[in-house]
């Protein structure tokens, strides 16, 4: 197979790359390939929303910027920050006219808050933000007929030419398998770009779906593809405890942005001892209190308490997340609390790009979780 651009993953980051270069240039050929369908990726599971400035009365650029280096602890790259957080609003923008629902208030769009975060300034659907994106780009992109939709095909390996020992350094497609034909198929591209998301399934707890295996950051290094900060990566606070037919379940940390606690299992409310944002400090202060929190008690799990939160703002903001814990547990969040665990969540490093994604081999780009951008430091 032969085309002008090879999209390999179709999560967001590839989705609107793809949407992208078909509307500008309409004589290119474009194929995305998809490992399982194209709803299964890591951004479905994205529950809580999408950081961005919109209550431009109480909330900043600066504001979230500040917030963002402090998260990452030093390692962010500031310029990169800056460039993201004032390109955030018209993002969101773009992605509502390409017909994602975000939820609304008498004033806007309902903003909630989230760990390391200031100000309310979270943008989402319910509790199902990354399910609605995922499912408005697929629509979109459907609609471009120079862009053709490979599902049920892996990554096996790129085709450089790092093996003769040229410097030239060139990427040249790849060699994918149809996982329902059960056969290798070479696609050769002008253009590679790899969206292929993180490597979740290397941790026993991860919030990713199956197919989080590191592909793309798997064939990069056998290509000789530069690499940074592979060690960074980011737990999410609170995962439902215990698995539900082997997939861990996440739990927003918009519930925790609404008000509710974290508690040992005697009760006791503990964040407030490590950070002064308690339950609201960074996702890696608080996995690691959590962490500490279950050897002080020997324990698997702690509890979070939604308790004191009525039911109809539970039910409102957070129908799925009720529905779930509801039906896999027999759990009620609005009068019994919830036993939560940490999880991996997010790579914080990857493949070194620069700011057009470029890599270091020639014709190969990278963008979303597989890549290292100087956005997150060492935390996300």
């Amino acid at each position: 197979m032969n085309t002008n651009i090879l999209v390999i993953g179709s999560g967001i980051s590839g989705l609107t790359y793809a949407i992208k270069m078909a509307e500008q240039n309409p004589n290119l050929e474009i194929v995305m390939i998809s490992k399982n369908n194209l709803l299964e990726s890591n951004t479905r599971y994205a529950q809580g929303g999408i950081a961005v400035v919109s209550n431009f009365e109480k909330d900043s650029f600066d504001k979230h910027i500040e917030d963002t280096l402090i998260a990452g602890a030093g390692g962010c790259d500031e310029e990169v920050v800056r460039f993201v957080v004032k390109e955030g609003h018209e993002r969101v923008k773009e992605l509502i006219q390409w017909g994602a629902h975000f939820d609304t208030q008498s004033n806007g769009l309902h903003l909630t808050k989230e760990g390391g975060h200031s100000e309310n300034r979270i943008v989402h659907h319910k509790d199902k933000t990354g399910l609605e994106i995922q499912q408005s780009l697929i629509k979109k992109i459907k609609t471009f007929s120079n862009i053709s939709l490979l599902e049920n095909h892996t990554l096996v390996d790129l085709i450089t030419d790092h093996h003769s020992g040229s410097d030239y350094g060139r990427c040249y497609g790849a060699y994918v398998i149809s996982n329902l034909k059960q056969e290798i198929i070479k696609i050769s591209a002008q253009i590679t770009v790899l969206s292929t998301g993180g490597a979740g399934q290397l941790f026993s707890h991860t919030t990713n779906p199956k197919n989080a295996t590191g592909d793309g950051l798997g064939a990069a290094y056998r290509s000789k593809v530069f690499m940074e900060r592979l060690p960074f990566v980011q737990f999410h606070p609170t995962a439902l405890f215990p698995k539900i037919k082997g997939n861990t379940f996440l739990i927003s940390e918009a519930v925790r942005g609404e008000g509710a606690l974290l508690k040992s299992l005697s009760g006791k409310r503990f964040m407030t001892e490590f950070h002064e944002k308690a339950e609201l400090a960074p996702r890696d202060i608080v996995a690691r209190a959590i962490d500490s929190e279950m050897k002080k008690q020997g324990s698997d799990h702690v509890f979070l308490d939604t308790r004191h939160i009525p039911k109809n703002e539970i039910l409102q903001h957070f129908p799925m997340i009720y529905q779930h814990c509801l039906d896999e547990l027999g759990i009620d969040m609005s009068t019994e609390m919830i036993p939560v665990v940490p999880a991996q969540h997010y790579l914080c490093g990857g493949i070194i790009v620069d700011e057009f994604s470029r890599t270091n081999i020639q014709h190969l780009f990278a963008a979303g979780e597989c890549s290292y951008t100087g956005l997150h430091g060492a935390n996300r």
